[in-house]
């Protein structure tokens, strides 16, 4: 983020419950990680931020500032991939957190029926 903006990256919160899909009953904290619910493909996801809550799935809310500070982030991170400066993720922590936990693709269905309130 501080190559293609010049400010500095910041953070956003998740949960454990982020990874599995909506309408299971548990409370998410962000959606960005549901496009790796729905696949068995490598998903990356970038998060646009902003300073203070807004529901743009309830609102359709955007800021073209941020959308465009992020795609020159892609951008930069593209160039940095194929240039082999970057990697999406360490080969041997994802070969310990497979073998620890297995694939987890369980993690991408509704789970066993029963939801707890």
């Amino acid at each position: 983020m501080e190559w293609s903006s010049g400010q500095k990256a910041v953070t956003f919160p998740l949960s454990i419950q982020d990874i599995t899909p909506y309408g299971n009953g548990l409370h998410h904290i962000n959606s960005i990680l549901q496009p790796a619910v729905s696949t068995s493909a490598p998903v990356v996801g970038v998060a646009i931020c902003s300073e203070t809550v807004v529901p743009g799935c309830s609102t359709g809310a955007s800021h073209e500032v941020d959308i465009a500070a992020t795609v020159k982030f892609m951008i930069e991170v593209a160039k940095a991939f194929t240039g082999k400066q970057c990697a999406f993720y360490d080969v041997e922590q994802y070969d310990l957190l497979t073998s620890l936990y297995g694939d987890m693709s369980h993690l991408q269905t509704a789970g066993n029926g029963v939801v707890k309130k």
